[in-house]
Formats: structure tokens, sequence, C-alpha cells
């Protein structure tokens, strides 16, 4: 499965960010079964310096999705989100 161009769009923007020295560190998340980790590494191969893939089994609704990026955000001491755009699979 390949990432979306939501996706693309919003790392882009967090490489921006980073190229003008206001953070230091670009992280890809992925929330998908195990087969979807392919879209991870396209994250990497664009330049993310870490990866970290949440693996689902079944479908991801919004607060769920919501409920995991407040853990990581407060585990990873993460201090901006950028969010491209959530996929429907079964």
């Amino acid at each position: 499965m390949s990432m979306n161009p939501f996706c693309e769009i919003a790392l882009e923007e967090a490489f921006r960010i980073k190229e003008s020295g206001l953070a230091s560190e670009v992280v890809a998340v992925s929330m998908r079964p195990s087969e979807c980790v392919d879209t991870l590494r396209t994250g990497l191969a664009m330049g993310a310096d870490r990866g970290i893939h949440v693996e689902a089994t079944s479908v991801l609704y919004p607060l769920t999705v919501a409920k995991i990026l407040k853990i990581l955000v407060e585990v990873e001491k993460l201090g901006l989100l950028f969010l491209g755009k959530q996929d429907k699979w079964l």
C-alpha cells in the first residue's frame, strides 16, 4: 500500500520546518496492519529521522486514533503534529 498524498504533504511540511531549524527531528507514524509497514518505510526514505508503527488488526476509528496520538505525544515528547488523512481499510 502506498502513502496517500495528504500524508506526503504533511511530511514535506515537517521537513521544511526541520530544515528551517525550528525542529530537530521528524517522526513518521503509521497505524495499520503489519503488511502496511512499507508506507512507513516510504516516510523514512523521504527523510524522516524515525518511524513508529502502531500495529492495528481492525479498523481504527478517529477517536481511537486521537487517543493513540495523545499517548505518542506524551511518551515521545512530540512538540508538533502534522496529520495527513486517515485511510479506511478493513
